[in-house]
Parts: structure tokens; C-alpha cells; sequence
């Protein structure tokens, strides 16, 4: 049995017969300077009540040193995963004194040197269940108590944790630094960080309320963080939640620290939440960049509240923070900062990942079946994020916004400090409302999968149609040309339910069916709406509205309706006018990964071609200095991993002559380089030049990845081998590495290895941590012609763990789109060049 993967039933128990006091923990990271050494002393010391005589704690580390039960000295029954308890009291205290590893994964407390100047960095990430790594505990959401923690860390360095310091204490080149005990809180969400980071101060006041706030990074970031930017975001959103929540900021201090090699975007720790390096550029950045920061900023604050202060039960309902998170990210923006147009980037991408995610056969509702934690740790995705805060947005018109905001209220103040479920929150929303919510919530929080929505003619006129029939409040767009624009004439409001609704629709040279995104459904084009895009797109006016169409024209190319040469085409005409930067970073990913994936291999070449000569005009004529100019410069760098056409030119960018205003910063630099390697026109002598220029942890990682991007069979094998078999790779590293060897799509260079892959992954699965294993499963899945393979491999491994499997299920999945999509447009082809060689019928 792996008893490192725990289970809902087993969990529930405990928490039934367990109640905690106060957990203390005492960690000593004095010696994490030393490269030699592996891990860290940790003392946890728990005070809590038992109704039953025996329970386990949860510890992963290198080994259990002593455990004391109420002042009795017991011999460690550890088994790499949990530290048996026997002999309990109705009060009980325990001590555990252990050994913690330090990582190089990402998973509990991190561990990274900065090359740039030799110093070392450490902090904590824990989500769903790695507290474990650091402390033992009862590693579970609905676990909660007060925790204090003691560090002791090098004299100099800054250490954090979720409260303020109360006492310090320097001897010689050590420190001793404890903190006040922290509310009630889950072991997920405390955290710890220490090295020589860089802080910047502010503060936040309402009232009498005075919150002090903290931005941090690497010493060797600080010229980049914007800290001024970041600490009115902070301020706003504070001023704006205050009011929508009616419950003061309840932990303290807000400190946000941005750490290096961070598996994830941001995680919600009271007091100290940790986000990742990518959010501080090292040079250009765009204002799309700029808005997500500002987003995640925001989606991390309104957990303060939603995870946070009420924390769902178990991981069914990991929705009750995540979804509410992402929704009030959106929302926050656009009604608190200066990124007014939130909606328009979730209406295009986020959604856009909800759509992908719930087209899976792995699907699963908003509300999930989570039996245990590796099912925990896949169900951080589109659905429980994106699926979940689309559909709080068609709540919010269905209810009103007040009526949303003061169940909010209602939430917060019943479960202040506990732990609930979907019933809790349905009970607010259903009073505040005036409406019975358990209908909704069936329709949309426990079902799995979407509706479809288009327009056809039927026997009485016009009929809006949807597949997978489910209520939606909606809205219809009626557009036309005003000169050049186009605008909205009309719009119409309806609410429907049945497969077939007959709606009274006026004429229009273009319908949008989801006007303003008020519901969550792929919506359709008709043909007349469909030309009028492909000659008009970048003239409709409303950047929500041409948001709507990118994605319905995306969602046409995926599921195979629209050909992907005439969503390339459409690309290739719009793209470069469009206005809006996040739409735009949205449809040049877009267009990259349709010529890749979803263009048939015969047409291959002449797309690849066609998109490289549109990026590197697009880029000679963006505005100098402007947004779009670095948007244009990196999408020609991408597209010249895969086409040489611009190689002479991208040599001369890297020396000197870039176009006019734009910044080639390290990472553009980085980019063109490897594009450059892959397609052999850089050698290693460039790698290791630009790598001296650049000695710092993204150029070291950049520079691991050019080095396995080189055409050549055996450095690929090597990146396959050090992929698989070199235990000392971060997981940046891992990515480099992966990345490298599929780099500019050369199956010629790797199919040699699919077979291999799936004697392999079973292994890695059970060896590695998931975080590794997972970034191995999916980043090196063959993309072979045919789904032979992992047919055979799913067929043969009924066993295999469901987490694994689920993985493997999904990526096939992706694969048959693929190969369904460029089938479908041969079968077009062969349609219409039959159709032009038969006589015309008199």
C-alpha cells in the first residue's frame, strides 16, 4: 500500500477523532549554504485531543529521529510516510524530531543557489499535501489550528513565515527568529522563506485596520520587480475586497515573495504568499504580462477569504476557493485597477483552457470525486479554475451582483475558521436569492462536459440550438459595418433550457450568440457571420466582441469544423491588427500550435512558411517601442525554430540590429539563440558565449535547453537520458531538458524513443515525486502518427495508478484530436477535388 497517498475515507476518520490545540515547529536551515548538505533538523511539537487510542502523523524526509508522546520517549514507527501513534490520551502532546530534505523539485522546502552571486535561497510550497516535507502534521485540509513557528537560519538573511516576528536573536553567524502563532489555519497553507531576499515596504490602512505590506525577491532581481506597480495592486485590491467581503484582511501582514524555479503561479499562504520569478521580467514586458501579474495578485488576495479563512473540507470541493479565486481575479481587475479589460483575456484564453479541459474523457464536474490526494493533485485545472469561474460569472447574472457579493458575506461570517462544503455555500446563495440554488448547482457544478451553440434554420424560422442541453442566460449580438467599423446594432436577452429554441432574429451581417460571455458554451458561427469575420475581424469595434470570435474560431479549428488553413488565413489578415495585446499573445499561440498540430503534414511546410513571413512583417511594421513590437519579436523567434527563413536576420538582431525601439532583453536573446540552434544555424561555441554573458539561474536554464535543441541524434539521446535518469535535475532543469530534445518538431531525430516511453513511465511514476513524474509523462509523450502505442500501453497497465493512467488518457486524447482534425481536412480535400473533376450536372 502507498501510504504516502492519502485517502478521503481515512482522513474524515481522523479528523473526527482528532482535535489540535496548537502545533509549534522549530526548523534548523543554518546549514543550507553548504551544497553538501541534504537536509534540515525539525522539531514539531502538537497539542491535541484523541477519542481513540491510535492515529498516524504524515512526515516525508530522510529520517525520524525521536518521537515523544506525552513526556514518553517511543521508538519511531515510521514508514517514509507516516509516524504510527499509539497509546493515546484524551490530551495528548507529541514531539517529533526528524530530518527534512532539502528540494530540487519544488515540493516542500526549496532549495536554490543563485549564480549570479553564489547565495542560497530557500522557501516552502506545500499544495494539496507537502507540509509534510517540512513538518510532521495531520496533512489534511479540515485539520486546523494555530501554528507557531522558530527558524533558525543564517545571521543576515531574511526569514519569513505567516505571521510578524516577535523575537530575534543573533549569535555570531546564526540567528534565532520566532513568530506570533498564526490563526486557525490548514498545515497546506503555512509557509516559511529564508535567504538574503530583497524587501521592499509599504502599507495598507482602512480605518482603524493598518496592514503592513512586503514585496521580495532574489538580491540579484531587484533591478526588475516593480515593486511600486505590485504594492498598488496589493492596495487596491485590499481597498476592493474589504468592501465586496464586509470581513477585514484577517491575517496580519500581506507579504508576497517571488521565488525561483516555482512549480506554480502563485500560492495563497497567509501572510506570505509565494509567486513565481516569471511574473518579474528581466526586461521588456508587455502590458498583457503586466495584467496577468496584476490578475494573480488578486486571484492569491480573494483566497485570503475563499480557502483561506473558510477552507473546503476535502479536495471534492477544492472549486469553493479556486474557482471564486479566479472569477474575483477577473473581477477585481477590471473593477479595482487599471486593467479594465480582465473579461476580454478570460473570455479568449482562460476560457479557452475550461473548453480544452472539458472536452477530455477525464472530464469531471466543477464539484469532483477526489478520492485521494494524487487525484487531488490533477484536479488543479481547467475545470476547477477557468469552467469554475465562467460559470460563477453566469451565476452572477442570473442572481445579481449584490445578491452574489452578500452570499459572499453571509459565507464568511457562518464559517469563519472552518472548513465546508458545497451545501454550506448553496444554503447562502439559495437565502440571499430568494431562489432554491440545488437546480443550478446540478446543471452546472455536478455534471461534466458542455454545450454547443448555433443558429439553424428550422420549419418556423430561425431556431438557436444546444448540444448537451443546460439553462443558460444569454445574450445575442446583432453586428454591422458604421463606415469601417463594426459595431453592435442589437442585442437580444433570452433565457433557454430546451435543445431547440425559435428565436425572432432581424437580419445581420454578424451574430454572436454569447454577447458580453455571460454563460459558458462553445457558440458557433453561421457562414454569412463567418465571412463577414474572415474580411472584418480587426474592424469590430469591441474588443470583448472580437475576443468571442477568436475563441469561436479557435474552438471550430479544435473540434475539427473549421479548417485549420482557413483559421490560419484568418490569422495571418487580423492578427497583426490586433489592438489589444492579450488577445493578441492569445491568437499568435494560437496560429503556432494549428500549423504544428492541426495542419496536415503535406500542407505543413507552406503554413510554417506563411506564418514566419506574417511574424516577421508583422514585426517590421508594429510601432517602435510598442507592445506589439515584442509580442511580433518573440512570435518570430518561435516560428524560426521550425522554418530558417529569417535566420541571417535573426543573427543580426543578436548583434546589434534589432528593429527600431525594440529591447532584446536575456530571454528574447535566449529565444532566438535556441531557434538558431535548432534549426543549425548556431553552434555550441554561441551557447557557451551567450551563456558567460548570462551566468544567472534563467540563463543557466536557458542555456541547458539550447544545448539539447542542436540537431543532432546524440545530443537529443542525451537529453532523453538525462530526462530520465539524472535524479540532480530541478525542475526547471527537467523542462529544459525535455523541451531540447522535442525542439523544432523533429521526429525524425526522436521517434526512435516511443517505444521506449511507455516501457519507462510506470517507472518514473512510482520513483519520482508526482510534480516530476507528471512533467516526464506529459512533456515526453511520443507524438506518433497513429494511437497504436498507447493503445497497447493502456490495455496492458488496467493497473497502473489512476493518477498515472488519467495522464496518459488525456495526452492520447490530444493525440486523436490531432490526428481526427488533419483527417477530417484530407476527407475535405478529397471532397472538393472530386466535386471539381465531375461534370456539372444540366
Amino acid at each position: 500500500m502507498d501510504t504516502a497517498n492519502l485517502t478521503r475515507e481515512e482522513t474524515a476518520a481522523r479528523s473526527a477523532a482528532v482535535a489540535v490545540h496548537s502545533i509549534r515547529v522549530e526548523l534548523d536551515l543554518t546549514n543550507a549554504p553548504d551544497p553538501g548538505t541534504t537536509g534540515f533538523p525539525t522539531v514539531t511539537t502538537i497539542d491535541f485531543d484523541a477519542t481513540v487510542a491510535e492515529t498516524w502523523l504524515d512526515f516525508i524526509g530522510e529520517s525520524v529521529g525521536r518521537v515523544t508522546l506525552n513526556g514518553v520517549v517511543q521508538e519511531p514507527r515510521h514508514d517514509g510516510a507516516r509516524i504510527a501513534l499509539a497509546g493515546l490520551g484524551a490530551r495528548n502532546v507529541v514531539v517529533v524530531e526528524a530530518v527534512g530534505a532539502y528540494s530540487r523539485s519544488g515540493e516542500g522546502l526549496h532549495r536554490f543557489v543563485d549564480p549570479a552571486d553564489g547565495e542560497t535561497y530557500l522557501y516552502t510550497q506545500y499544495e494539496p499535501a507537502d507540509s509534510r516535507r517540512v513538518m510532521a502534521c495531520f496533512e489534511q485540509p479540515d485539520i486546523k489550528a494555530p501554528y507557531t513557528f522558530v527558524v533558525h537560519a543564517p545571521s543576515g538573511w531574511e526569514v519569513l513565515s505567516n505571521q510578524v516576528v516577535t523575537g530575534a536573536h543573533v549569535d555570531g553567524a546564526r540567528q534565532r527568529v520566532e513568530f506570533a502563532p498564526t490563526l486557525p489555519i490548514s498545515s497546506y497553507i503555512t509557509a516559511v522563506a529564508a535567504g538574503p531576499y530583497v524587501r521592499v515596504e509599504g502599507e495598507w490602512s482602512r480605518d482603524d485596520q493598518r496592514i503592513a505590506l512586503g514585496v521580495f525577491a532574489r538580491r540579484s532581481l531587484a533591478p526588475h520587480m516593480e515593486s511600486e506597480e505590485i504594492l498598488e495592486v496589493t492596495r487596491q485590491g485590499l481597498d476592493f475586497f474589504t468592501d465586496a467581503f464586509a470581513y477585514p484582511y484577517p491575517w496580519g501582514k500581506y507579504d508576497q515573495i517571488f521565488v525561483p524555479e516555482y512549480n506554480l503561479g502563485a500560492m495563497e499562504n497567509p501572510g506570505l504568499v509565494t509567486f513565481t520569478e516569471a511574473y518579474l521580467s528581466r526586461g521588456a514586458a508587455t502590458d498583457a504580462q503586466r495584467a496577468a501579474r496584476a490578475n494573480t495578485i488578486l486571484h492569491e488576495m480573494a483566497h485570503m477569504w475563499f480557502g483561506d479563512l473558510v477552507t473546503m473540507r476535502w479536495w471534492d470541493d477544492l472549486w469553493l476557493k479556486e474557482s471564486f479565486a479566479d472569477y474575483m481575479g477577473a473581477h477585481a481587475s477590471a473593477a479595482a485597477t487599471r486593467f479594465t479589460d480582465a473579461w476580454v483575456k478570460f473570455a479568449a484564453s482562460r476560457k479557452a483552457w475550461a473548453y480544452q479541459q472539458d472536452q477530455l474523457p477525464t472530464t469531471h464536474p466543477i464539484v469532483a470525486d477526489i478520492p485521494d490526494l494524487e487525484a487531488a493533485k490533477l484536479n488543479f485545472d481547467g475545470i476547477t479554475y477557468a469552467k469554475g469561474a465562467a460559470v460563477l460569472k453566469q451565476l452572477v447574472a442570473f442572481v445579481g451582483e449584490e445578491a452574489f457579493f452578500e452570499g459572499a458575506r453571509r459565507y464568511f461570517a457562518a464559517h469563519a475558521f472552518g472548513n465546508t462544503t458545497l451545501d454550506d455555500l448553496l444554503e447562502q446563495l439559495s437565502a440571499v436569492s430568494g431562489r432554491d440554488m440545488s437546480d443550478w448547482s446540478r446543471a452546472w457544478l455536478e455534471t461534466s462536459g458542455m454545450s454547443t451553440l448555433a443558429l439553424e434554420e428550422g420549419t418556423d424560422g430561425v431556431e438557436l440550438v444546444q448540444t448537451d442541453p443546460r439553462p443558460h442566460r444569454l445574450r445575442i449580438g446583432l453586428y454591422g459595418h458604421e463606415g469601417d467599423r463594426i459595431v453592435r446594432q442589437e442585442q437580444m436577452s433570452l433565457d433557454i433550457t430546451a435543445p431547440r429554441t425559435a428565436i425572432d432574429l432581424p437580419f445581420a451581417e454578424l451574430v454572436i450568440l454569447n454577447d458580453d460571455d455571460l454563460t459558458y458554451a462553445k457558440a458557433r458561427l453561421d457562414e454569412r457571420s463567418l465571412q463577414t469575420v474572415e474580411e472584418s475581424l480587426s474592424a469590430v469595434e469591441d474588443p470583448l466582441a472580437r475576443a468571442l470570435l477568436w475563441s469561436s474560431l479557435w474552438n471550430a479549428t479544435r473540434d475539427g469544423e473549421l479548417d485549420a488553413s482557413r483559421y490560419l488565413a484568418i490569422a495571418r489578415a487580423h492578427a497583426p491588427a490586433e489592438a489589444n495585446i492579450g488577445l493578441l499573445s492569445g491568437v499568435i499561440a494560437n496560429a503556432a500550435y494549428a500549423v504544428r498540430h492541426f495542419v496536415v503534414d503535406e500542407r505543413r511546410g507552406q503554413e510554417q512558411r506563411a506564418w514566419t513571413e506574417t511574424t516577421w512583417a508583422a514585426l517590421q511594421r508594429a510601432d517602435a517601442g510598442s507592445d506589439a513590437q515584442l509580442s511580433w519579436a518573440r512570435a518570430v523567434a518561435g516560428a524560426s525554430a521550425y522554418d530558417d527563413l529569417h535566420s541571417a536576420d535573426l543573427r543580426g538582431m543578436l548583434d546589434g540590429a534589432a528593429p527600431e525601439g525594440l529591447t532584446v532583453d536575456p530571454d528574447l536573446r535566449w529565444q532566438i539563440l535556441t531557434a538558431l540552434v535548432t534549426t543549425g544555424h548556431a553552434t555550441g561555441d554561441d551557447i557557451e558565449a551567450e551563456a558567460a554573458g548570462d551566468d544567472t539561474g534563467s540563463g543557466r536554464t536557458a542555456a541547458r535547453r539550447a544545448r539539447a535543441s542542436r540537431p543532432d541524434p546524440d545530443v537529443r539521446r542525451a537529453a532523453w537520458d538525462a530526462a530520465w535518469d539524472d535524479l540532480m535535475l530541478s525542475n526547471d532543469h527537467l523542462d529544459a531538458e525535455i523541451a531540447g530534445f522535442r525542439a523544432g518538431g523533429r521526429r525524425d531525430l526522436i521517434e526512435g524513443f516511443d517505444t521506449t516511453y511507455f516501457e519507462r513511465i510506470g517507472a518514473a511514476w512510482s520513483s519520482r515525486s508526482i510534480e516530476l513524474a507528471r512533467r516526464l509523462v506529459i512533456g515526453l509523450f511520443p507524438a506518433t502518427d497513429s494511437l497504436t502505442l498507447v493503445d497497447t500501453w493502456l490495455a496492458a497497465n488496467t493497473a497502473a495508478p489512476a493518477a498515472l493512467r488519467r495522464i496518459v488518457i488525456e495526452q492520447r486524447d490530444h493525440l486523436a484530436r490531432e490526428l481526427r482534425v488533419r483527417a477530417a481536412q484530407r476527407q475535405s480535400a478529397a471532397r472538393s477535388s472530386s466535386a471539381v473533376r465531375s461534370p456539372t450536372a444540366r
